[in-house]
């Protein structure tokens, strides 16, 4: 484990020393709080208001902005997981691979150092942008989450952290350029927030997207994600149950349904366990087969 310890520090000192590296792998978590920012918010607030015309104008900016931060905090668990992963690229565009076979270091070694270091750093970037969503609510005069909504919502991120990182892992191996993994990056990045209902509600797309959409793990992970962190804000803005809950809880994502299935938060995660052990498994095979 040792060994295993230093190659993950080793990459994790090249990704943070990477500073540019650094800012891209938040530039989607970045681009949405613009959107949000500028006008997709207004939009939200103003669809909100129609449908809730009693409810407090304080209690539909607190659910927006709870909306909005967990899904920047979902799309961030992917994409800093996948940005990690550079390092791997690199080491194998630059032959460092054929260095490593030659000193005492195992495969299954260097293929640990790398999904976990993926792990770590997914974990700790969107750890730091969930923080900072937290400090935003305060600031806006809205209720943080309380012990318990952030201890669910912490076990989620390192859920999704875990079976990002181990997606990403095996996503990567086909990839033999730097600037191949940048278009990926991008790609990923532009994509994705689509994919988990972060851009706009799945409630504004067809039934047949929004299926396609939920059966994703994407989706899913920002369900799991969702729930806790918007909680007190919905219940402010619509009550503890009733038909109003249930919409808005399906319009935005944090309940889902593929066709008549209904998508349980026991399911979600056993969804992102699975993609985690899947892909962790194909991920080690396939970069056991590259690193030579």
């Amino acid at each position: 484990m040792r060994t295993v310890s230093i190659l993950t520090g080793r990459n994790l000192r090249l990704f943070f020393r990477d500073r540019a590296g650094v800012f891209f792998s938040l530039l989607s978590a970045l681009i949405l709080i613009a959107l949000y920012a500028l006008f997709l918010g207004n939009l939200q607030v103003d669809n909100l208001t129609e449908r809730f015309p009693n409810a407090e104008t304080g209690d539909i900016h607190w659910f927006v902005n709870a909306w909005v931060f967990a899904g920047i905090t979902m799309i961030t668990t992917l994409t800093t997981a996948l940005a990690a992963l550079a390092v791997f690229v690199d080491d194998r565009a630059s032959g460092r691979f054929g260095d490593f076979l030659v000193s005492p270091i195992r495969r299954v070694e260097l293929i640990l150092g790398y999904l976990l270091s993926s792990f770590l750093i997914s974990l700790a970037m969107t750890l730091v942008i969930l923080v900072f969503g937290q400090v935003y609510l305060l600031t806006q005069g809205d209720s943080i989450m309380t012990a318990s909504e952030a201890g669910e919502t912490l076990g989620y991120v390192a859920l999704s952290s875990l079976a990002f990182a181990a997606l990403s892992s095996f996503v990567v191996t086909f990839l033999r350029s730097s600037g191949a993994f940048a278009a990926l990056s991008t790609v990923v990045g532009t994509v994705i927030g689509f994919l988990a209902g972060a851009y706009i509600p799945v409630g504004t797309l067809p039934d047949a997207i929004v299926n396609g959409i939920n059966a994703l793990p994407f989706a899913q992970s920002a369900m799991l994600i969702r729930e806790p962190m918007t909680v007190q804000a919905l219940t402010a803005l619509a009550g503890d149950t009733g038909p109003a809950v249930d919409a808005v809880k399906t319009f935005y994502g944090i309940s889902a349904k593929v066709g008549d299935f209904d998508v349980t938060a026991s399911f979600a995660a056993g969804v992102m366990v699975a993609v985690f052990v899947v892909f962790a498994a194909l991920g080690a095979r396939q970069l056991a087969r590259r690193i030579r």
